[in-house]
This record gives C-alpha cells, sequence and structure tokens, in this order.
C-alpha cells in the first residue's frame, strides 16, 4: 500500500468515525428533509437520541472505530509487537493523537455548525438553542 492511499485510509476511519458520532442528529435532518417525518417527530427523535443513552454508545462506538482504523494503520506499517510499539511510541502517541483531535473537530463542526443549520433549514425548532446565540 503506497502512502498516499495509507493516507486516504486513515482519513476514511476519521471521517467515518465523526459521522457515526453525529449520527443522533443526522436521522432527523435527513429524514424531514426528504419527508419522511414531520417536524414534531424529527425534533424528538433527536432528542431522545441526543440526551438519551443512544449518544454515548455513539461515542463509544467512535472511539472503537477509531481504535481499530489506528490498529489496521500501525500494522501496516509493521508495528505488530508490543516491542515494536514500545521503540515507535512516540509515532503511535502522536499520531493517535492527532487522529482524535481532527475526528473531535470534524465532529464538531459537521454536528454543531453543518447539521445545525441544515435542521434549521428543514424546520426543526433548533434555533432557540444554536451554540452562536
Amino acid at each position: 500500500m503506497s502512502a498516499q492511499e495509507e493516507v486516504r485510509s486513515m482519513w476514511r476511519w476519521v471521517f467515518s468515525s465523526a459521522f457515526l458520532a453525529s449520527m443522533c442528529c443526522f436521522p432527523s435532518v435527513l429524514l424531514v428533509g426528504l419527508g419522511l417525518m414531520t417536524v414534531s417527530a424529527g425534533d424528538a427523535l433527536s432528542n431522545d437520541l441526543y440526551f438519551g443513552p443512544a449518544r454515548w454508545v455513539l461515542y463509544g462506538l467512535t472511539i472503537l472505530l477509531l481504535s481499530i482504523g489506528l490498529y489496521r494503520h500501525f500494522r501496516s506499517h509493521g508495528i505488530c509487537t508490543l516491542d515494536q510499539a514500545k521503540r515507535e511510541r512516540r509515532k503511535i502517541a502522536n499520531t493517535a493523537i492527532l487522529v482524535f483531535i481532527t475526528t473531535f473537530a470534524i465532529y464538531l463542526f459537521w454536528n454543531y455548525v453543518i447539521l445545525e443549520l441544515l435542521g434549521i433549514a428543514v424546520g426543526l425548532p433548533w434555533e432557540e438553542s444554536a451554540f452562536w446565540r
């Protein structure tokens, strides 16, 4: 696997995990936007998913997905044993921190800016609680 393909693969893990973390709000926006759900039902679904245990399950799955991605990334770089991991601990730590911070930043932007604006545009009552207010 070339270096460019490895970077693309890591970005896929980052974007997919950030998307997974935002699944508490995305279904409401999508279903209301497509006209498959009323605004009040979409708001109720979003509130149930966001303020219920589903959000924490999604966060846990996101961390698991990122961990699997990092594991596969380092395995492809030949870091397969604990001794190799100890020798490369600085690289592993820096990459993991960068991946988690990048995922968190993408999640914040996607969930609290883009999805919030789209939700407001389709009629969900999120304008009152928007972070910029």
